[in-house]
């Protein structure tokens, strides 16, 4: 080995430590947050009344029914629209035979769990009609208004 090689060899080359990787500081703000002058304003709750307040109410006389308790009213006695699916399926229920649940889906063109949803929800409970179900001869589950 000649000496030229062996200083090549024992040299490193001067090289500074790397430091810890760490983001640079953030600069502060010079500006607090501010609100925009056309920003709504939030509205304040209205404030509890304290139990003296309470007491000191005279009681509410009864009074005459909401609008929407006449609006339900006016609902349950009224007849649903001529060739509506409501006043379809009601018209094959008053046969004296009633309908079955094929007849009522193709009259429909409902599901079979429509239907059933239909019979319980919209008549028996919303409508307060009361319906009789059956299996007739043949097997089939078959629906009528009761007298």
């Amino acid at each position: 080995m000649t000496n030229a090689e062996a200083s090549t060899t024992t040299q490193t080359a001067a090289v500074a430590e790397q430091g810890a990787q760490v983001a640079p500081e953030k600069a502060s703000s010079k500006k607090g947050a501010t609100q925009k002058k056309a920003a709504p304003q939030a509205k304040q709750g209205a404030k509890k009344a304290s139990p003296k307040a309470k007491a000191a109410k005279p009681a509410k006389e009864a009074k005459a029914p909401s609008k929407k308790a006449a609006k339900r009213a006016a609902k349950k006695e009224s007849v649903p629209r001529e060739f509506s699916k409501k006043a379809i399926i009601l018209d094959l229920l008053r046969r004296k035979q009633g309908a079955t649940l094929a007849e009522i889906m193709k009259a429909a063109g409902w599901q079979a769990h429509s239907v059933r949803g239909f019979v319980s929800g919209t008549l028996m409970k919303k409508m307060d009609l009361a319906v009789e179900s059956f299996k007739n001869d043949a097997g089939e589950r078959t629906y009528r208004l009761a007298k």
